[in-house]
């Protein structure tokens, strides 16, 4: 299968395969995102040892299932050194430790080594080889600082979807591996032209209205993508994911959450706090709501979930404490529509059929328009100006209305684009309650910004505006089209 966009981090890898100097590359994104696969055809035929670790999702299972003496790191060891045979080593012993084992792959990269020729070694799904008391960083520290990183020749790049493992003990390490990364790759879920180019690929004829909802479903994350067969209508691919008999993806949630992270249960649980509200809450709020005891633990529990880009962090305008809300499409998606689906129909899903999806729609888009940002920035002809995303609500008193606000964005050149986001299958149009409506939102918050300061209501939406006496409400109109 050819490799789909991704052009910015094909050309850092050639970079990096071509500077002449020793280079440690840390890759990192949220789980299915298409990490291995990029690395893959990035350095396709250029691996001189590459390994990927063992999941501890089914080395735990076999633990439960009758085997409770099972000593995981010997068998994260063991499966290192059929990797360093297969590779070329000559037949030794089992390494009893990671220092052994990283001691056993610098001496396969020296026998290997031709005249200085570049040597890639890919360390796969590397959170998966840390397990306890195993000193695992400790030994690759090791390996790094005293032998691999003298060698102009050779490129280590490493990769996990745990990404606050890699943050912590690669990226922002403050031991032994400070500073020592010298490239980090985030890979991002693919953008909505990314989807396009995806689906092109693969075959299936989709407009852009279906593969935005898409897009919702399945937040552009080439696994989920991949099993869209061509032929079928969005409905189709829908059902067939999440509602068939056997859908592939009913079960994707609970083993996504599994392989990441090492407390699931309570990440889920404050993922699926978070799901009830759109705007997110505080990391008090959701203390509350999820009855996790507080502290430092918490704390990089948060930090996990927005480094996976499961979760963003924001300051909502007007106030100083920082908010936490899901951004995941397909947790939003699955929470709404899949858990608890006993009872649904097996071609449950039809699009335009039902109030719960209409409703979930809206919602939705609106997290496609927090995702696309720089385009609508773009769109919006302000590419180079610094802005600031947040949202507003402001609660109504015995005088004044309340408003909520989903997308504000501030600028340094004395405008705030009030953003109203608007999925419909036909032209936007504005009528007399609506206008309103916005002339409130205007005023009030013109009530709270410096002087200086001007509001501009700016619509995005699928088809556009309708023109008639309402319409001039707003002062920008940014599109589908605009969004890819």
């Amino acid at each position: 299968m050819a490799i789909v966009g991704r052009n910015r981090e094909i050309n850092e890898f050639n970079e990096l395969y071509d500077s002449g100097e020793a280079e440690l590359v840390a890759v990192y994104g949220r789980r299915r995102v298409g990490k291995t696969f990029l690395i893959d055809k990035a350095l396709e035929g250029k691996f001189t040892f590459r390994h990927a670790g063992l999941s501890p999702i089914e080395m735990e299972l076999e633990k439960a299932n009758g085997n409770p003496r099972m000593n995981i790191m010997k068998l994260q060891l063991k499966h290192f050194y059929m990797s360093l045979q297969k590779h070329g080593m000559r037949k030794s012993h089992q390494p009893d430790s990671w220092f052994e084992a990283f001691y056993m792959l610098g001496e396969l990269l020296e026998s290997k080594d031709k005249k200085g020729k570049r040597q890639v070694v890919f360390l796969d799904e590397l959170p998966w080889m840390d397990t306890p008391r195993s000193n695992f960083v400790m030994a690759f520290e090791g390996f790094w600082n005293t032998w691999a990183c003298h060698r102009s020749n050779l490129m280590v790049v490493v990769c996990g979807s745990a990404t606050s493992w890699i943050q912590d003990n690669f990226i922002n390490n403050h031991g032994g591996l400070y500073g020592r990364t010298t490239r980090e790759i985030h890979l991002s879920p693919f953008t909505l032209s990314e989807c396009e180019q995806f689906y092109k690929s693969q075959g299936v004829k989709w407009s852009k209205y279906d593969i935005v909802q898409s897009y919702m479903v399945m937040g552009g994350i080439p696994y989920y993508m991949k099993y869209v067969e061509k032929g079928m209508s969005l409905d189709q691919a829908v059902n067939a994911l999440f509602f068939d008999d056997k859908a592939r993806l009913e079960d994707e949630y609970d083993r996504l959450f599994a392989s990441v992270f090492s407390k699931s249960a309570e990440m889920k649980s404050i993922v699926e706090a978070m799901a009830k509200r759109h705007a997110g809450w505080t990391r008090k709020e959701l203390l509350k709501m999820t009855g996790i005891p507080a502290g430092g633990a918490f704390s990089k529990m948060l930090k996990a979930l927005v480094a996976s880009d499961f979760a963003v962090s924001y300051i909502p305008f007007g106030e100083s404490e920082e908010h936490y809300k899901l951004a995941d499409p397909f947790c939003w998606f699955w929470l709404h529509f899949v858990k608890n689906r006993k009872g649904l129909a097996k071609d449950f899903w039809k699009g335009d059929a039902s109030q719960n999806i209409v409703a979930w729609r809206g919602i939705a888009f609106e997290e496609v328009c927090w995702t696309h940002w720089r385009n609508i920035k773009k769109a919006l002809g302000i590419e180079g100006v610094n802005t600031e995303l947040s949202a507003w609500a402001k609660r109504g008193d015995d005088e004044t209305d309340g408003t909520q606000i989903d997308l504000l964005i501030k600028r340094d050149d004395h405008v705030v684009n009030m953003c109203e986001m608007k999925f419909y299958n036909e032209e936007f149009v504005v009528d007399k309650t609506y206008h309103k409506k916005l002339v409130h939102r205007e005023n009030l918050l013109g009530r709270n910004l410096p002087r200086r300061m001007v509001v501009h209501s700016t619509l995005v939406t699928t088809e556009g505006l309708k023109y008639n006496e309402y319409s001039g409400i707003f002062q920008k109109v940014v599109t589908l089209n605009d969004l890819f």
